[in-house]
């Protein structure tokens, strides 16, 4: 009988183990959806995290031909916004000037998504690849996605982050703050949504 017990508390122990451990990695694989990409209308690089990084996303997928614009969304916290400091990068990567559109006054994911918007129906977009840090880009996909509706094409593609993975997100204290600070943020965005 107390081999039975035994057994029985290592099996569940286990259970539970085995348990924890798909929830964490689940939880990376869901703040980092991606999809295949293809051609869409338009590439939005929304500002935050490595901002940078994200902007070199933008530049090389649309270098790669897999849209004919690039929007950059973000505002300044000092002086000159991220958008602007953005379109500068692309300038410089060698994108055309032309094709550069840009949102300036957005503060957080919300306004990135509602102030960009209007630029998107403005210029008749269909679909977007949408790109921004790996851990944010559920809530950037939640937010882009209630502004644009269900019927228009957003396409998930995260830059790469130099700290953030998905499939060891608990294993540093930065991340693990990350991480948690997405979900609590989907949580009340979901929230204020009802």
């Amino acid at each position: 009988m107390v081999k039975k017990t035994i057994g029985g508390v290592l099996l569940m122990t286990l259970l539970l183990a085995a348990g924890a451990l798909a929830v964490l990695v689940g939880l990376g694989f869901y703040l980092s959806p991606q999809d295949p990409l293809k051609k869409v209308d338009a590439i939005v690089v929304v500002s935050g995290g490595d901002t940078k990084k994200r902007t070199e996303e933008g530049i090389k997928l649309f270098k790669a031909g897999y849209a004919p614009y690039l929007i950059f969304s973000g505002a300044a916290r000092e002086g000159i916004s991220n958008a602007l400091v953005m379109k500068h990068l692309a300038e410089a990567g060698g994108v055309p000037t032309e094709v550069i559109l840009i949102e300036e006054k957005s503060r957080d994911t919300l306004e990135n998504a509602a102030l960009t918007a209007p630029i998107i129906r403005e210029k008749d977009f269909r679909s977007i690849i949408l790109i921004t840090s790996p851990y944010h880009q559920r809530r950037a996909y939640l937010a882009f996605r209630e502004e644009l509706g269900e019927d228009f094409l957003i396409l998930n593609h995260s830059a790469i982050d130099e700290g953030w993975r998905k499939k060891n997100w608990w294993q540093n204290e930065e991340t693990l703050y990350l991480t948690l600070a997405e979900l609590q943020k989907i949580l009340f965005y979901g929230l204020i949504k009802r």
